[in-house]
C-alpha cells in the first residue's frame, strides 16, 4: 500500500507541480489550466487498455464521445435487440423444448392417463414436467418412459437454474451500477431527486409484472370455466395450483382444446411469476443500496476517517489511500483483495522502485 502511495502521489504532483509553482496566477488562467489538466487526465484514463471499455470510446484530440462499430447483429429479428443471457435462455429452452416433445412423442404410447392428440399431448407433459406442475393426468408406465421422466426433469430444473442464475447475475450488474449512476447524477441533483429517480423505474416494474400476473390469473380462471366447465372457485385453485407449480393434480386440464391453451399458458403465468419475485428481490436489495447511497452521498468525514485512511501513518492522506479506505468502507474490497493486489504488484515490480514499467515487466515474465 505504501509503494502505491508513493507512486500514485508521484505521479498527481508531477501533473500538479506546474500550477502549485505559480503564485500569482489570473483566476480565468487557473479555470483553463485545472479544466485542460482534468481533460488530459480523463483522456489519459480513457486509453488505459486495463480499463473496461464501454458501449463507446473517445476522441483523443478532443472529450466527444465516438460510437463504436455495432456489434454483429443476430439475422433473427426477434433476437437483435436482446441480452445476450436472455438470448442463450431462449435457446437453451427452445433445444429442451423440441428434444423432449419428440421423445415424449416416441413414448407416446408408453404413457397412460387421459390422451387427446400425440404431438400435443407430448408438448403438454413436457411443459408440465419442465415447470415441476406434475398434475398426474398424464404418468409414465414404463421403464423407459419413466427413465426419460426422470432425465428430463431434472434438466429441466438445471434449465431453471441458469435462468436463476442469469437473473442473479442481472442483479449484480444492477447493484454495481448503481452507485455510480448516483454519483454522475448527483452534479446536477441533490441525493433526495437521486433516490427518488432510481426507485421509480423499479417500482413501476413491480406494478406492471404484477398486473400482468393478475391478469393471466383472470385469463385462466375464465378459460377453465368455459372451456373444462369447472366452477368458479375450482377453476381458481386450479389456476393457483398451477401457477405456484403445487400441481395436486386433482382439477388440470383435459381436453385437446384446454392442453393447447395450457402449453402457452403455464408457461408465461410460470415465468411472470417468477419474474415478479425477481423484481420483489430486487425491489428489496435496492432499497437497503439506497441506504448505503444516501449514506455515502451525506455523510461527513470526521478525523477519525482520516486515520483509518492514512494506511502508511505518515499523516498525510493522498488519493490513493483515501480511495481505497472508502472502497473498503462500502464492502466492495477487503484485506485480502488488497493483498493479492501488492503480492502481485510487488512480483511485477523488479527494481523495487514503487513503480512499473516495461523493463519491470519484462524483468519478472523472463525471470518467472
Amino acid at each position: 500500500i505504501r509503494n502505491y502511495s508513493i507512486w500514485f502521489d508521484y505521479r498527481m504532483s508531477n501533473h500538479s507541480a506546474p500550477l502549485l509553482a505559480r503564485e500569482h496566477i489570473d483566476p480565468m488562467d487557473q479555470d483553463l489550466n485545472q479544466n485542460s489538466l482534468t481533460s488530459s487526465r480523463k483522456r489519459r484514463l480513457r486509453r488505459c487498455r486495463s480499463a473496461p471499455r464501454g458501449d463507446c470510446m473517445y476522441n483523443d484530440d478532443e472529450d466527444v464521445k465516438t460510437d463504436e462499430p455495432p456489434p454483429h447483429r443476430s439475422i433473427i429479428p426477434m433476437f437483435r435487440d436482446l441480452n445476450p443471457n436472455l438470448r442463450e435462455v431462449i435457446l437453451f429452452f427452445v433445444l429442451y423444448l423440441t428434444t423432449g416433445t419428440l421423445c415424449f412423442y416416441l413414448v407416446r404410447n408408453q404413457i397412460s392417463g387421459n390422451k387427446t392428440n400425440g404431438v400435443l399431448d407430448a408438448v403438454y407433459f413436457c411443459v408440465v414436467t419442465m415447470t415441476t406442475v406434475g398434475y398426474g393426468d398424464l404418468v409414465p408406465s414404463s421403464s423407459t418412459s419413466r427413465l426419460l421422466a426422470c432425465a428430463f426433469v431434472f434438466s429441466g430444473m438445471v434449465l431453471v437454474g441458469h435462468l436463476l442464475s442469469r437473473a442473479a447475475d442481472y442483479l449484480v450488474e444492477r447493484q454495481e451500477t448503481l452507485l455510480a449512476k448516483a454519483f454522475d447524477l448527483r452534479k446536477t441533483v441533490g441525493p433526495t431527486e437521486i433516490l427518488k429517480e432510481l426507485h421509480t423505474k423499479l417500482r413501476h416494474k413491480c406494478y406492471v409484472t404484477f398486473l400482468v400476473l393478475v391478469v393471466l390469473v383472470l385469463v385462466g380462471t375464465i378459460f377453465l370455466v368455459m372451456f373444462e366447465k369447472m366452477p368458479v372457485i375450482e377453476a381458481f385453485y386450479c389456476v393457483c395450483s398451477t401457477v405456484t407449480t403445487l400441481g395436486y393434480g386433482d382439477r388440470s386440464f383435459n381436453s385437446g382444446t384446454g392442453r393447447l391453451f395450457a402449453v402457452f399458458w403455464i408457461l408465461t403465468s410460470t415465468i411472470c411469476l417468477a419474474q415478479f419475485f425477481l423484481y420483489v428481490a430486487e425491489l428489496n436489495a435496492e432499497t437497503k443500496q439506497r441506504e448505503l447511497v444516501k449514506w455515502v452521498l451525506t455523510r461527513r468525514i470526521t478525523n477519525n476517517d482520516l486515520e483509518a485512511a492514512d494506511l502508511d501513518g505518515d499523516g498525510v492522506i493522498v488519493a490513493a489511500e483515501f480511495i481505497l479506505y472508502k472502497l473498503k468502507e462500502m464492502g466492495k474490497i477487503d484485506e485480502e483483495d488488497i493483498d493479492g493486489i501488492l503480492q502481485e504488484f510487488e512480483q511485477l515490480d523488479y527494481d523495487d522502485s514503487g513503480t512499473l514499467t516495461n523493463s519491470d515487466l519484462i524483468l519478472a515474465q523472463t525471470t518467472s
